[in-house]
């Protein structure tokens, strides 16, 4: 029971707030002076444009926590963290998945409603967190994890997935670590 209050405790606090309830205040908020999509017949396209990256964002999302959850054996929330590096799924062609989804979620929100501050906000989320991986995560990463996860970060991109798919790197490194005997 408290691992699932933990688990939602972290969700409501994190990728809701952050992708739900600001974005929710802004359209609100900022109603009169934000801009929106014409009543016209093209609208359609951006608005399910939106929609759809909006989706995909929250599918990403969900399996994200779904490997903290089982692989990781923690929450996404910093003061709660995996015990386990989290290396496979989506994992496996980005260092961060899930930012990378809660980004496509709030671009998603942007363009389906055609405001700007919501981009203005997206681009804020993604500019902080991008500073917070640099500063905080991975260092925080690289004292939990040592050299699994030093091996991991030099094989594995932090945003954008390689062209040629999943690395073979990290991935032939694990398998190398456990074909080797032990000393």
């Amino acid at each position: 029971m408290l691992t699932a209050v933990r688990h939602i405790l972290a969700i409501l606090l994190l990728p809701t707030m952050v992708a739900l309830v600001v974005p929710r205040w802004i359209l609100v908020a900022f109603a009169n002076g934000d801009s929106r999509w014409p009543a016209d017949g093209w609208s359609w396209i951006a608005r399910t444009s939106g929609g759809l990256l909006l989706l995909a964002g929250l599918a990403l999302v969900t399996w994200c926590i779904r490997l903290f959850v089982r692989v990781g054996k923690g929450t996404l929330a910093p003061w709660d963290p995996t015990s386990n590096l989290v290396a496979v799924g989506p994992y496996q062609y980005t260092r961060n998945p899930m930012i990378t989804g809660v980004a496509a979620i709030l671009t998603g929100e942007a363009v389906l409603f055609g405001s700007w501050h919501l981009a203005l906000w997206a681009l804020t989320v993604i500019a902080l967190n991008h500073v917070y991986f640099l500063l905080i995560e991975e260092p925080g990463l690289e004292r939990r994890f040592g050299d699994s996860y030093l091996a991991y970060k030099r094989a594995v991109p932090r945003w954008i997935p390689r062209v040629r798919g999943r690395s073979a790197t990290y991935a032939q490194h694990e398998d190398t670590k456990r074909d080797e005997p032990d000393a």
